[in-house]
């Protein structure tokens, strides 16, 4: 409402504290030492303080009082009071901000990559024929470069012939590539109603309509894709198998299978978008192994080892699919980075890449094991070895307005409508944890996430 005056701080009382006047300067303090507020912002009137927490007037002049005692708060006549913030809690305010909102893997120090890339990449140009690392490649990646995708996806989806393996520069290259390979403008696309942002950009920038499928905990519902198939008849399916992006979930073998079957009943392609499979302990089948003649199937290395490697292992039906995808990259990025493949492919060789994916699984079992304790109650899924999980958030929250909450307090997060299909999103966000710097930076955000949950709304509170 124009003219009404906003204010930063949403008051509240320590419970426990020793006197209830304290209590208010208490949750002021903390809230000081959180971020939730910040030096000059101003502060409610005492009336409208008193009113949002049922308590006398006096109390809350007695908060003020003892506030402007600790240098927490200072008057201005006329204009009111505004946060001062005593130096020592100034600083602990100041912290830098916290990005929980990329989704990479976390850098374990123990992996030493600002040491191991450069070292990898000198022993690659000083080797023989060294150089030629740095010319052009074909746009389906060199002979020992696809050899290496084969030798690398070997674990998880069988021996492969590496004629049907593509080189791809980051998996948006390969999913941009097999969409417009498979399917023409206007052609339905199915996927679950809350999806990965850049496969819907990718739906956006081709003209392809989404349709999307009812998920659970277990992921896509097999009898949702039936329905849809005999409804709307969409050309290809997308699907993250493993660790979903954003839900968490991984798809059981058993519903695999029933929505390969469904699939194939129907002539629907699967795009298999798994960058996360590698983290998982427990192994299950690949929709490209159970249904290899159809599935198109994306492995990238930047979810499991560092997001500077720009290198996405891409699997195709048969040798002629190869070449059709290998012939849409040659028009949009022409090749994968040379000295970026060829270092995968050294990894891939010398056991690298499998210590540096060994240790990202266990820092991202680490922080997920942090989050459960600074989350406490609050409800999220996710899964043990994951970089991400989706918080759930109470009635009173919308996922938009939490997000900018968050931000204000300088905790980027990505609320449900970035991943919703429908345009319906849901009282969830994408908390990532892997691009926070360390432990502690990442305890201080979520720390600070759990205190948000429990707070009101901004659209809850009492406008003053």
């Amino acid at each position: 409402m124009q003219g009404v005056p906003m204010f930063s701080w949403k008051p509240w009382t320590v419970e426990d504290s020793r006197l209830k006047y304290l209590g208010l300067v208490e949750a002021l303090e903390a809230d000081l030492r959180q971020g939730l507020v910040k030096p000059g912002d101003r502060l409610p009137p005492q009336r409208a303080i008193a009113e949002a927490l049922g308590i006398d007037v006096t109390t809350v002049t007695r908060a003020f009082n003892e506030a402007r005692r600790r240098g927490l708060v200072e008057a201005n006549a006329g204009r009111g009071s505004f946060v001062r913030a005593a130096p020592e809690i100034a600083a602990a305010s100041a912290d830098r901000p916290v990005d929980l909102s990329m989704n990479i893997p976390p850098q374990p120090a123990g992996a030493a990559l600002q040491r191991r890339i450069p070292e990898a990449i000198a022993g690659i140009l000083s080797a023989p024929q060294g150089m030629l690392r740095l010319h052009y490649q074909q746009s389906e990646g060199s002979a020992p470069d696809r050899a290496a995708g084969a030798a690398w996806l070997a674990e998880r989806l069988g021996s492969l012939a590496p004629d049907r393996v593509i080189v791809a520069g980051g998996a948006q290259s390969a999913l941009f590539a097999i969409c417009s390979a498979l399917l023409k403008p206007g052609e339905a696309l199915a996927a679950g109603r809350l999806t990965y942002p850049g496969f819907k950009a990718v739906a956006a920038q081709l003209n392809l309509p989404l349709v999307g499928l009812a998920i659970d905990e277990n992921g896509i519902v097999p009898e949702d894709f039936e329905r849809v198939c005999h409804e709307r008849s969409p050309r290809a399916l997308y699907v993250i198998p493993a660790i979903d992006n954003p839900t968490t979930a991984t798809l059981p073998e058993g519903r695999r299978r029933e929505i390969a079957e469904i699939a194939r009943r129907h002539s629907v392609a699967i795009i298999e978008d798994d960058p996360y499979s590698c983290l998982r302990e427990q192994v299950v089948p690949t929709f490209a192994e159970i249904a290899g003649d159809i599935t198109w199937h994306i492995a990238t290395l930047s979810k499991c080892l560092t997001p500077a490697l720009r290198i996405a292992y891409t699997v195709a039906p048969d040798a002629g699919g190869a070449m059709r995808l290998a012939g849409i990259l040659r028009a949009t990025s022409l090749m994968a980075p040379p000295l970026m493949a060829a270092l995968a492919a050294r990894w891939i060789a010398d056991g690298t890449a499998r210590e540096v994916t060994d240790a990202v699984r266990h820092e991202s079992a680490e922080r997920q094991k942090l989050a459960a304790t600074a989350l406490g109650t609050a409800t999220f899924f996710a899964d043990p070895n994951g970089h991400h999980l989706w918080l759930k958030l109470p009635d009173h929250w919308r996922a938009e307005e939490f997000a900018a909450e968050a931000d204000r307090s300088g905790i980027a997060i990505v609320p449900s409508g970035a991943f919703s299909i429908s345009g319906d999103p849901e009282r969830a966000v994408r908390v990532s944890l892997g691009v926070a710097p360390d432990r502690a930076a990442l305890e201080r955000g979520l720390t600070l996430l759990a205190r948000l949950l429990e707070r009101p709304s901004y659209a809850a509170r009492v406008v003053v």
